[in-house]
């Protein structure tokens, strides 16, 4: 059972809505920076609260170690986004999201690969597993 914020889900539609919005206008093909950008402009339009390519450093036994991360998309305190324009998305994406997950503690993180001619085959929704819970009574 997920530990349930109950803004996840209409954020996560909202941040859909926007991606097809997206590619609806400009479709497939492009740079991820293209729709990047059109993405910020639809969030702004949308309403939603949003960091773009926010840093999120890591802690090594206290200490800051490496670069900072920058996920694409950090929506509403809730969502990480990361968007694609690739062939297909690999396992290296998905861990990648997950890392993203981990660090910020967010509960749910989306890919989307605009390269996907129907871009609904290119979403995949990831839940952050340290927010799961085991149901003891069942």
């Amino acid at each position: 059972m997920l530990i349930e914020d109950p803004d996840w889900s209409p954020t996560t539609k909202k941040i859909l809505d926007a991606c097809f919005e997206v590619h609806r206008e400009i479709g497939p093909g492009l740079l991820e920076s293209v729709y990047e950008d059109a993405l910020a402009l639809e969030f702004a339009r949308s309403e939603l609260e949003y960091r773009r390519q926010n840093p999120i450093s890591v802690l090594y036994k206290g200490q800051l170690v490496g670069d900072p991360f920058r996920p694409d998309f950090d929506v509403e305190d809730k969502v990480i986004l990361e968007i694609k324009a690739v062939e297909k998305i690999h396992p290296v994406h998905e861990a990648q999201l997950m890392t993203y997950l981990f660090l910020t503690g967010r509960p749910v993180g989306l890919i989307v690969n605009f390269h996907s001619p129907l871009l609904k085959d290119g979403v995949r929704r990831f839940l952050n597993p340290r927010l799961l819970v085991v149901d003891a009574m069942g």
